[in-house]
Parts: structure tokens; C-alpha cells; sequence
């Protein structure tokens, strides 16, 4: 398998934390355990040599001794001559197979170099649980001599290590999330700045603090936040700009058409400036929601400012009407919620011909004021930028009713301006739901 295809069998985690978790981890991992195992090798290798050096010293020594000794006086020293995993045994031992293995090949020959080669060994092994060899040789005078060895682990491994590799793993684990995390956390700090990104709103700056990667990309962010700003701040003071600069034509046409004889003419061309008079109004009305009317947040009575609202609709002869109980006390800016609520109530009676106001309160302590209606309500795929000026719905909301595309553009601008929010959206069985939240 390529490693693409391995790449692609391995489960791969989503987000870049866990990525480079799972690569910093596998790396110190195998970085740890190649150390670990050269060690481990080493001081095998250098144990191994010890052990067998010892055996080789002690083992030709113990022979010497054994073959200078009388016949009947070698029975006593063999037990002061044996150790822990060797001992001396007189006579031919057990009768065992030959082993040709590694490791008895090289204790023979070991044990043969070290007594010059006077004695030459025959190693077998013995059938059994254990692994247990018997070297087999002939002293000087003829008497049979067999050494039997319990090889033990060349390294004895302490009872306290597992638990010490267990520790070494967590500290790996600890401090190569705490890495990522000093890694990543920026990034996501970044991330979540620019999700709630609005220029319209005024929002602290970006942490110019930390490593100097972070701190170049937060100031760069700053910076391309304050030119966003910028770049609208102009586009509305153009809008606002040319907008003022109409009505003084605009002005003049209309004396002019109004001092003209009457005609047909006459009465499309007053439609027409008529119709250019609203959008003016309402360019300069969207230009001023972006910055605000510098009004001061008051208090008020819940009940008292929607039924307000319902009866002047009423009064003109227009069907809205409070849904449910409504009660409370809100801190906002009367004026600019007035100003949106009555946008939102525009637009249902210009698509349905009546509104519904339903006032419910957040457990966070928070409004939600909704404009209900049972119009055409909006494609799904539009409902988000229906709130851009000067878009508009051709197919279901036409020019034939009114309107320059502004209304629910103003209505967002102020909600901004209130710290509120505003979102459309289709109710079951047909209409639309506007619905405000602030506070």
C-alpha cells in the first residue's frame, strides 16, 4: 500500500489541534523509543559481555583448581567453587541433547579460550521448565566434570520501571497538548474575530500580545478590520453625499412640473419624481442608521411601547395587533427600535396586508420582539441578503408595490446601533418572521 492509500485507510482527525497533536506525539513517541531501545540494547550488550567475562574468569579458575586437587579432596570444594547460576557437579551430570545455539556456542568457547584450550567442553541441554545447560569435560587425570548452568536474564528488568515509562508517556502526552495548544490557541482566537466580524459595531481590538507570528497576525487583522470600516465609513458618506445633493434638483424639477399645465404627462412625471424623492429619503435614512442618531439608551415599558406602535398603525386604518401577554422593563434606544419595528411592520403590510407583534423575553435576561405575517414570505436561499441595500425580491416582492430595497437594510444598520440582531425567517403554513432581539 502507497502512502496515499495509507493516508487515506488511517482515521484522520478534522481539526489542525488534533492534526498536530497526533503528529507532534507520534514523533516524540518514536524518537523516545528508538532511544529507549538503543539504550536498552547497549546496556544489554554491555551486561552480556560482564556476565560472560566473569563466567569465563571464575569458571576457568574454579577447572584449575578442581584439576590440581586430589581425586578424593574435589568433593569438597565443589560447592565453595559454585555460584548463584553455575555449580560444579563430579561425574557425567544428566544425560541431555546437544545444543548448537547461539549462546552455548559462545559460552564453550569462551570457557575453552580461558583455560587455553586444555579441556575441551561439550555443552547439552537439559529437557525441563527452565532453560538449563550442562558443559561436559574431562580433567587431566580422566575424571568426567560437568558444569551446570542456569543461564539467567542477562538484564533483570526493576519492578519500579513500568511504572516509570507509564509517567514518562503521561509528561509526553501533558506537554505535547500544552504545545499544541500554545500553537493553536491563537489561530483560534483569530478564527473566532473574524466570524464576528462587523464593521458596523464597535468591537475591541485583537490582542497584539504573544509570540511574534501571533502579534503580526493580530495587528495585520486589526489593520484589515479598521480599512473594512473604512471602506464602508466611505461608501455611506457617498450614498449620504449624493443623496443630499438630489433633493436640490429634485426640488426644483418639481416646481417646475407643478407650475406646467396639466397633462398626462405631467401627472407620470410627478409618479416619477415622486418615486426618486423616496429613494433619496431613504438613501439618506440608511446613511444615517449606520452612524447612529447619538441617542442614550433609556428604559422602558415593554407593554406601553409595542401597543403605542400597534395603535398608530391602527389609527390609519392598518390591521397590526399585539399577539399574547406583553410585560416587562428593556434597556434600549426607543427611537431606533421604533424606527425598525416600524420597517419590519412596513414590509409585512406591503406583502400581506397585516402584522402580528409577539414580544417573549431570553433567560439570559434579553428581548425578542417578532413581526409576523402570512405573505408570500422569501426563497430560503435569500433570506440573508434580502437585509443588503438595494436588493430586491423581482419575483415575489416587485416595484409595483413600493419600496427601494432599503427598508430592511435601515432596519439592520440600527439594530447594530441598539447591540441587537436581526433574523428572517419562513413560518410554518406560509408568512414571514422577523424577529429582533436585544438587550
Amino acid at each position: 500500500m502507497t502512502a496515499k492509500g495509507l493516508a487515506r485507510a488511517l482515521p484522520w482527525p478534522s481539526t489542525l489541534r488534533a492534526r498536530i497533536f497526533v503528529i507532534l506525539f507520534t514523533g516524540l513517541a518514536i524518537a523516545y523509543g528508538l532511544s529507549f531501545s538503543v539504550l536498552y540494547r547497549e546496556r544489554y550488550i554491555s551486561a552480556k559481555a560482564m556476565m560472560l567475562g566473569t563466567l569465563e574468569s571464575d569458571v576457568a579458575t574454579s577447572i584449575a583448581i578442581l584439576d590440581r586437587l586430589p581425586e578424593n579432596e574435589r568433593a569438597n570444594f565443589t560447592d565453595w567453587l559454585s555460584r548463584s547460576n553455575y555449580r560444579f557437579v563430579l561425574g557425567h551430570g544428566i544425560k541431555g541433547v546437544p545444543d548448537r545455539s547461539d549462546r552455548s556456542t559462545e559460552i564453550a568457547a569462551r570457557v575453552e579460550e580461558a583455560v587455553g584450550h586444555r579441556f575441551p567442553i561439550r555443552v547439552e541441554s537439559i529437557p525441563g521448565d527452565v532453560m538449563r545447560l550442562q558443559a561436559h569435560l574431562t580433567l587431566s587425570d580422566g575424571s568426567p566434570l560437568t558444569i551446570d548452568i542456569t543461564p539467567r536474564g542477562v538484564m533483570p528488568v526493576a519492578h519500579w520501571l513500568p511504572y516509570v515509562f507509564c509517567l514518562q508517556m503521561v509528561l509526553l502526552v501533558l506537554f505535547a497538548w500544552l504545545a499544541v495548544r500554545q500553537a493553536t490557541r491563537p489561530l483560534g482566537m483569530l478564527a473566532a474575530a473574524a466570524d464576528a466580524l462587523d464593521p458596523n459595531r464597535p468591537e475591541p481590538a485583537l490582542s497584539e500580545e504573544g509570540p511574534t507570528e501571533v502579534a503580526n497576525a493580530a495587528r495585520a487583522f486589526n489593520a484589515m478590520r479598521e480599512r473594512i470600516a473604512h471602506y464602508l465609513e466611505e461608501r455611506v458618506q457617498i450614498l449620504a453625499a449624493i443623496s443630499h445633493d438630489l433633493q436640490t434638483p429634485i426640488t426644483r424639477m418639481r416646481l417646475r412640473v407643478d407650475m406646467a399645465d396639466d397633462s398626462a404627462d405631467k401627472d407620470k412625471l410627478i409618479s416619477d419624481l415622486r418615486e426618486l424623492e423616496r429613494l433619496v429619503q431613504d438613501g439618506i435614512s440608511y446613511a444615517r442608521s449606520s452612524h447612529g442618531s447619538g441617542e442614550k439608551t433609556s428604559r422602558i415599558d415593554l407593554a406601553s411601547f409595542v401597543d403605542s406602535i400597534s395603535y398608530d398603525y391602527q389609527d390609519t386604518g392598518n390591521a397590526v395587533t399585539v399577539v399574547g401577554i406583553v410585560q416587562g422593563i428593556a434597556s434600549t434606544k426607543p427611537h431606533a427600535l421604533r424606527r425598525i419595528l416600524t420597517n419590519l411592520i412596513d414590509n409585512a403590510l406591503k406583502f400581506a396586508g397585516s402584522a402580528e407583534i409577539e414580544v417573549g423575553r431570553l433567560q439570559d435576561g434579553g428581548t425578542v420582539i417578532t413581526v409576523l405575517d402570512r405573505g408570500p414570505g422569501i426563497p430560503e436561499e435569500k433570506l440573508e441578503a434580502v437585509t443588503q441595500p438595494f436588493f430586491r425580491l423581482e419575483q415575489s416582492r416587485n416595484r409595483e408595490t413600493g419600496g427601494t430595497g432599503l427598508g430592511l437594510a435601515i432596519a439592520q444598520q440600527l439594530a447594530g446601533t441598539i447591540g441587537g440582531t436581526i433574523r428572517l425567517y419562513n413560518r410554518v403554513g406560509g408568512g414571514l418572521a422577523a424577529e429582533v432581539t436585544f438587550g
